[in-house]
């Protein structure tokens, strides 16, 4: 949307009321003074007038006007000036109703008679609220004219760090380490943000060492944390994870790889459209949420987790509004990436009777999955992948959708060998035990069947036993702890196997084709459905 050719053409329409809903005021009046003065967006120039209601009605930027810091006599002083002028009106969403107190009906009806005047004046005159929040009464919804103010826009946000770091290097109180790309990328990552958020988050990171560079997105990130930690539904997740914290599952990891910075200037020569998210869903306990925070690791951006249980709230209605209000946040810090960790439980048909709460919530995500311009990356997990609608699982909701299978050899070696580097760091502990091939190809031979979360487990079980008896880390603590475990592929077993005869043709192996040879004897029929009836056996 161009706001300045559309705001132009609505003041010379005469509309008498437009609604601008923006924490940026200064920045929304300086666009209306530009408009206000600019022959080619308005046939004639206009003043620009502001009102608040602790200095009344200012003209040309300093001189007040008397006796206008009541509402009502600043509205007949309107009434009755014969300039050709916009009044800009802040905050006046007060008198209107804005939740906690009712509308002032006199002055409601003092702006529903002003309508006739406004279009009947022989000298155009328009007013424009500026206020936070969108208020309206029922009496004056169909007299007022709403419009959206965006937030800066990358290309604004670069311009801003660009006259930053020259001001500062001019003084010499500066050092700059920064690519054109690596500049694109912290000005990206700052988008979401206001005019003033951004230039105290670039203040911070210059302030911080007396230097600039790519390491300063986490600074930019932190202020929008601060955005996420007003908000009641979505919670900011901060881990200190990387995709080698992941192991296995390469097919999906190359994939994530490949769209690393799509949301990137550079991505726009290809004509790419941002990325809509993916649905991970397979063995609980083989990494999915893991996947979620290595995303978020390896791409730099904040992971934002959506807890459907908080948008279910007692109050009717109120479980509609939180999903936008959720959404809204989640476009606001963008680019973003919204976790929502067991879709199903949300979305699944475990919420029949309840009045129809949970379709029209459905009909909400599933609109904004569908039409979504931000980039905001979806990464949605299922253990469960049956209770979901099929609406959901269709083309066009995500990019892809990944089946997470029981671990292979070749990644039970790699998971085996990440938690015991991570865990062995004392020489007491490990000095009674050797990381080597030999060590981590018997323990994956022994755990055939094993979920990563059960390795792990392993691990940390012969932990404790050599903590109990004060020595170091044996192979007999780990093989004593597989024994005494019962892994999930022996306790749901049924449940897997529906698992992986519905991902068999509807979605994409995590795991590369070259591994999934390793499957020995889990059962005849699920070794049967992954090497034979692997209808999406796509390797990226």
């Amino acid at each position: 949307m161009n706001f300045k050719k559309d705001l132009g053409n609505m003041l010379r329409a005469r509309f008498p009321y437009i609604y601008i809903s923006s924490w940026e005021e200064d920045r929304v009046l300086d666009t209306i003074s530009l408009v206000a003065q600019d022959e080619n967006l308005i046939k004639t120039k206009r003043n620009v007038l502001s009102w608040t209601l602790t200095n009344g009605i200012i003209k040309d930027g300093s001189q007040v006007l008397k006796d206008t810091k009541n509402p009502m006599k600043a509205l007949e002083f309107i009434e009755k000036y014969e300039e050709a002028s916009i009044f800009v009106l802040k905050d006046f969403h007060v008198f209107l109703g804005d939740g906690n107190r009712p509308c002032d009906l006199e002055i409601v009806r003092k702006l529903r008679d002003l309508v006739y005047s406004l279009k009947q004046s022989i000298k155009p005159k328009n007013i424009i609220f500026i206020s936070p929040r969108l208020v309206l009464p029922n009496d004056l919804q169909k007299d007022v004219t709403v419009m959206e103010f965006e937030l800066p826009s990358a290309k604004e946000l670069e311009k801003l760090l660009i006259d930053m770091i020259e001001v500062n290097k001019t003084s010499g109180r500066l050092t700059v380490d920064l690519l054109p790309e690596e500049r694109e990328m912290l000005a990206r990552a700052s988008l979401g943000l206001t005019y003033q958020e951004a230039e105290n988050a670039f203040a911070r990171a210059m302030v911080t060492n007396s230097s600039i560079d790519k390491r300063d997105i986490e600074l930019v990130l932190e202020e929008k944390r601060q955005i996420i930690r007003k908000s009641e539904i979505l919670e900011f997740i901060k881990h200190d994870l990387d995709m080698d914290d992941v192991g296995g599952l390469e097919n999906l990891k190359r994939w994530i790889i490949k769209r690393n910075n799509s949301w990137m200037q550079s991505a726009s020569t290809y004509c790419l459209p941002n990325p809509k998210g993916v649905l991970i869903t397979g063995v609980p306990g083989c990494g999915k949420s893991l996947i979620a925070k290595a995303i978020s690791a390896i791409w730099k951006l904040p992971l934002l987790r959506l807890d459907m249980g908080k948008i279910y709230s007692g109050l009717v209605g109120s479980s509609e509004e939180n999903m936008r209000k959720a959404i809204k946040t989640a476009e606001a810090v963008s680019p973003s990436i919204l976790w929502i960790d067991e879709i199903e439980k949300g979305f699944g048909d475990n919420n029949n009777g309840d009045s129809g709460t949970s379709t029209r919530i459905l009909g909400t995500f599933l609109t904004w999955m569908q039409e979504k311009n931000k980039p905001v990356f979806v990464v949605a997990t299922a253990n469960n992948i049956h209770k979901l609608p099929s609406e959901l699982l269709r083309k066009g909701r995500f990019d892809e959708i990944f089946f997470v299978d029981l671990p292979t050899k070749r990644e039970r070696i790699e998971i085996f060998k990440l938690h015991l580097n991570k865990r062995l760091k004392d020489e007491k502990v490990k000095s009674s035990i050797h990381v080597d091939d030999e060590l981590l190809n018997n323990l994956a031979q022994l755990t055939e069947g094993f979920v990563g979360a059960e390795i792990e487990h392993i691990v940390v079980s012969g932990l404790f036993e050599a903590f109990y008896e004060s020595r170091g880390l044996t192979c007999d603590d780990l093989e004593k702890a597989i024994h005494s475990t019962v892994p999930l592929s022996v306790t749901q077993a049924e449940q897997i196997i529906g698992i992986r005869t519905w991902a068999s043709t509807r979605a994409v192996a995590a795991t590369p084709r070259s591994d999934r040879k390793e499957y020995n004897n889990f059962t005849e029929e699920s070794s049967d459905i992954i090497a034979s009836r692997g209808g999406r056996a796509i390797d990226f």
